[in-house]
């Protein structure tokens, strides 16, 4: 598989590292997503720790998107507190971000490393939810 990388939104990345420095604090919120709409909004959010499980930062991000009238992103980012950078999705984040937008680019890698690559690259032969779906008439 070869992956095709993109330009990285360098100011997206400042954004999600914004929040996580800023709004991040303690054990309950230690990811911070930052997202760009397609009219070029970005949108952030944190994640919502629990030991119950909770929304990562990038699911969170979904909703507090959508409650925003922004159901378009083209580009998303994760950053963890205490400076610890860009975080890859994790595996459940990965299929939701396949399934809501299929034509999502990612930013992932840490430091000199850091790329941006379509969701379906980080999710090869994915199960796209929206293909197994009956149709509704």
């Amino acid at each position: 598989m070869t992956t095709q990388t993109h330009h990285v939104d360098h100011e997206l990345i400042e954004a999600a590292a914004h929040v996580a420095r800023t709004r991040c604090r303690g054990d309950q919120h230690t990811m911070a997503a930052a997202a760009r709409a397609r009219d070029g909004r970005i949108v952030t959010a944190v994640n919502v720790y629990h030991f119950t499980g909770g929304p990562c930062a990038e699911l969170a991000l979904i909703g507090a998107a959508a409650a925003q009238g922004v159901h378009e992103l083209d580009t998303i980012v994760a950053v963890g507190d205490r400076d610890r950078g860009v975080v890859p999705p994790c595996g459940r984040c990965r299929q939701v971000l396949l399934d809501y937008f299929p034509a999502l680019e990612v930013i992932v890698g840490g430091d000199d490393r850091v790329r941006t690559v379509r969701i379906t690259d980080l999710l090869p032969e994915g199960y796209v939810w929206a293909d197994h779906q009956g149709d509704a008439e």
